[in-house]
């Protein structure tokens, strides 16, 4: 199990905990400092069966200097999407939790972080 986060984040320190809490064996990455590809992110889009409009954090300066709110969502603008988000990480949604069971959850709840533990 692997979490990406953003430790300024109180989400992502409240997943950190209930994973603590739970003797969960997991991996963090910073994903600010170790900022994934666009091939990770696929594939973590693959795992959460989402679309990158879906995990974007639209209200971050980044998102509206990029003018995001007007951009396409659909199949032909995917690639667009996902390229922003490796070049502005700070744009990704988090935490994102990818479970033993290759699928992945936004752990932004407790219920989200427990789903992840269960799978």
């Amino acid at each position: 199990m692997e979490i990406w986060i953003n430790p300024a984040c109180s989400k992502c320190r409240s997943a950190i905990g209930l994973l603590d809490a739970e003797g969960a064996d997991y991996t963090v990455r910073r994903y600010l400092e170790d900022v994934p590809s666009e091939d990770e992110i696929r594939d973590v889009l693959d795992r959460l069966g989402l679309e990158p409009w879906d995990i974007t954090r639209t209200q971050e300066d980044a998102a509206k200097e990029l003018g995001l709110k007007d951009w396409a969502r659909d199949a032909s603008s995917r690639e667009r999407w996902i390229t922003a988000l490796s070049r502005h990480p700070k744009l990704i949604q988090r935490p994102i939790i990818t479970a033993d069971d290759g699928t992945a959850v936004v752990g932004r709840s407790e219920e989200a972080v427990r789903d992840a533990l269960s799978r």
